[in-house]
């Protein structure tokens, strides 16, 4: 008799928790802090499935760029982080590990079994990965290269004009000079503009600049991590840069933010932009930029190199144990092979190898092929604590040489200068 009730009370609580599971759940609300960018609306999209599969609701509280390191920090500082779910910039990937603040996933992807094999290794690496912890799982990677009109390129009118005015055939740059010229050519010879440009201080410019750097051969820093970049390449990139602004772009392009370029290249008034490879399918698209459609390409970046970078997620330490757990399992489901090939085909730059690989992605985006080149050729801003800050320096400096209220060798020497004590901090 004892054992029967005692059978009934085991099946009983079994009974209980199972129950209680689900609705216990249904309880868990995963909150993020997001960029406004396209990939955030491709996964919100994705949102229902993920509560159907798992009773856990995610909330994004989508914002711009140039707010949100500052509204995380303020979370992250705090008794308990409002937002129990991190998307992480990996400029930001020496700085949020480094003060604590993120948990270690190693032991959730042990637990889980969950396959890191996939990831691109330069993710891992971009977003702080060490043999001893993982802090931030890739997300998406946004490295940058050449967007163009194909039809400019091949219009006769344009190609005649151009070989009149220069002796040469109208042709793809193969080099950051040839770029800018024919940048120039553009603006002062046809309707639209060479390059819409991203010139706003801060994150917009100094990544915008980095892409120049890196085509000239240029860097920040040596593989000793000493400063580099006031270096006779540091200043071509400058002086090109510069030019590029004043004679090749859109006016106003010193405050333009990436926003401001969609919407000039969409409505088919600039030539070219140097911008994150994923953009391509979102201008491509008949519904949304009718007057490009059919008429866009990529590159990689003339010169051969462009900025790389990415962004993850992360699980904040002071967050309950409960909302850790939600969590990962939301982060292994968005970033499992399914959906990130579900993301793909609505146009999300892959982070897993198998995933640039699938065959209906390369079906639906052959370009995806030259995607894989963009973000194997390129290179990265400087990683460490004051990255972001590292930003607002660089910008300022760059947003002086380029509107001519700096001469480039004082702007390059201040922003190297910046560079170097924010790394001795």
């Amino acid at each position: 008799m004892q054992f029967k009730c005692s059978l009934k009370a085991a099946l009983l609580g079994a009974t209980l928790l199972a129950v209680a599971g689900p609705a216990h759940a249904q309880n868990v609300t995963l909150r993020a802090l997001m960029e406004d960018v396209p990939e955030t609306q491709i996964i919100e999209k994705l949102l229902p499935e993920f509560e159907k599969e798992t009773g856990i609701k995610v909330e994004f509280e989508k914002i711009g760029y140039g707010d949100m390191h500052d509204k995380l920090v303020a979370q992250l500082v705090s008794p308990e982080s409002y937002y129990n779910l991190l998307e992480v910039d990996f400029l930001w990937a020496g700085e949020f590990p480094a003060a604590g603040w993120l948990e270690d996933l190693n032991p959730y992807i042990a637990k889980s079994g969950f396959d890191l094999k996939p990831f691109i290794p330069s993710m891992l690496e971009l977003l702080g990965q060490t043999k001893d912890a993982t802090p931030i799982l890739p997300m998406y990677n946004y490295s940058m290269g050449l967007i163009y009109r194909t039809d400019l390129v091949n219009d006769p009118k344009i190609k005649a004009d151009y070989k009149a005015k220069t002796g040469k055939e109208l042709a793809l740059p193969t080099s950051l000079a040839e770029y800018v010229a024919l940048s120039a050519f553009f603006k002062a010879n046809t309707p639209v503009v060479g390059a819409a440009m991203q010139g706003q201080r801060g994150d917009p410019n100094a990544m915008e600049y980095s892409n120049y750097l890196f085509s000239a051969g240029g860097a920040y820093l040596d593989a000793d991590r000493k400063v580099v970049l006031n270096s006779p390449q540091g200043l071509t990139a400058l002086k090109a840069y510069a030019e590029n602004v004043q004679k090749g772009a859109q006016q106003g392009a010193l405050s333009a933010t990436l926003d401001d370029t969609m919407r000039l290249m969409c409505a088919g008034e600039a030539f070219s932009m140097v911008t994150y490879w994923w953009m391509l399918p979102q201008l491509d698209n008949a519904e949304k930029c009718p007057k490009v459609a059919g008429k866009l390409a990529l590159s990689v970046m003339p010169g051969g190199h462009g900025e790389s970078g990415g962004w993850g997620w992360g699980i904040p330490k002071n967050t309950s144990d409960e909302s850790k757990d939600a969590a990962w399992k939301f982060i292994t489901w968005v970033q499992g092979k399914k959906i990130s090939i579900a993301r793909a085909m609505d146009g999300h730059a892959p982070v897993r190898s198998d995933v640039f690989e699938d065959a209906a992605v390369l079906k639906k985006y052959p370009f995806y092929k030259t995607g894989l080149e963009v973000v194997a050729s390129g290179k990265s801003f400087p990683i460490f604590a004051y990255s972001a800050q590292y930003e607002d320096v660089l910008g300022a400096q760059l947003s002086l040489a380029a509107g001519g209220q700096a001469k480039p060798e004082d702007a390059l020497k201040a922003a190297a200068d910046g560079l170097t004590q924010l790394l001795n901090k």
